[in-house]
């Protein structure tokens, strides 16, 4: 009985395969399996390693090109953000480090950035005041004189700068109050 079950099953495989390759959808030629082989070498999606399935693409990604994502951009939208970001110095300069153009010379760029600052509102300092303090830092030693250590000159040279006082910065009133605080506190 087990015999008849095991050929039947053998039997009815063999009749459903013919059948499946029967079928013109299924079948393909020679030459379209061919083709098929052949771009999948190109593409490197046949399976490098048998144990652990990893394609040759996965295996050697550097040998194989990798999809391209569509952006959906048009050339001429591509060549204009090109031209803009050249204009702006927005361009990778150094590939070594990644600086970008207007980080390298950014007083070739200046009058870029100017362009499209031109819009927004500067918020900060004026000029003056940014002037004044540099004046009062050099005045007083707080500018840094050596930039490999960052120390300042007048940590440097201490003997040159005149140091600081140290103001208290209590008001009238609140001397005031500390006074009859302290004579509450001492029964006076």
């Amino acid at each position: 009985m087990k015999k008849l079950s095991v050929v039947a099953i053998a039997l009815s495989t063999l009749v459903a395969g013919h059948v499946m390759a029967a079928d013109a959808s299924v079948a393909k030629t020679r030459e379209q399996v061919r083709a098929e082989v052949i771009a999948a070498q190109r593409s490197g999606d046949l399976v490098a390693d048998g144990q652990t399935g990893a394609k040759f693409n996965q295996v050697f990604p550097a040998q194989y090109a990798q999809p391209v994502a569509v952006q959906g951009k048009t050339r001429a939208e591509v060549k204009a953000e090109l031209a803009e970001a050249i204009r702006t110095g927005d361009i990778v300069a150094d590939g070594a480090t990644g600086a970008k153009a207007n980080e390298l010379a950014p007083a070739q760029y200046a009058a870029a950035r100017a362009d499209k600052s031109a819009n927004t509102v500067a918020v900060g300092k004026t000029r003056a005041e940014v002037k004044a303090e540099l004046a009062e830092a050099i005045r007083t030693g707080d500018i840094v004189a050596d930039g490999a250590t960052g120390a300042k000159a007048n940590e440097l040279f201490p003997a040159q700068y005149e140091a600081q006082p140290v103001l208290a910065g209590k008001s009238r009133d609140e001397v005031r109050a500390e006074l009859v605080q302290s004579r509450r506190a001492n029964g006076g």
